[in-house]
């Protein structure tokens, strides 16, 4: 019984076209039900490598869902592919952190707040 779910799962994860899934993805994840997102943007993540926006929100669906490690390789392959993404670098820094990962986080929550413009008072 367990292969049928499993084949009824995939199956919804890929059915539709690539922008039927893009907006099944985005509900699910809006609902905060972020196993089923990440389980239908990983597909389309895997259809269409080079576009940061599913991979991003791939990034955050497994932060929600505590998958602090496939969140930390998404979002290191989206700052591979746009090392300007500064939400990538603060949601980077904040994967590290709940890592307890402080030391390696701290670069990436500093650049992350000096590309919106927040700079540390001069003392």
């Amino acid at each position: 019984m367990t292969t049928a779910r499993s084949e009824v799962t995939d199956s919804y994860y890929e059915f539709g076209t690539a922008a039927d899934r893009w907006d099944r993805a985005r509900m699910f994840f809006e609902a905060k039900e972020y196993v089923t997102a990440a389980g239908i943007l990983a597909g389309l993540v895997g259809e269409v490598p080079e576009q940061v926006g599913p991979r991003l929100l791939l990034a955050r669906a497994y932060y929600h869902s505590a998958q602090l490690g496939k969140a930390e390789a998404e979002l290191r392959t989206v700052l591979e592919q746009d090392p300007a993404e500064r939400y990538a670098t603060l949601m980077l820094g904040r994967t590290l952190e709940r890592q307890g990962r402080r030391a390696e986080a701290a670069p990436h929550l500093r650049i992350a707040a000096a590309m919106a413009g927040e700079f540390p008072e001069a003392e």
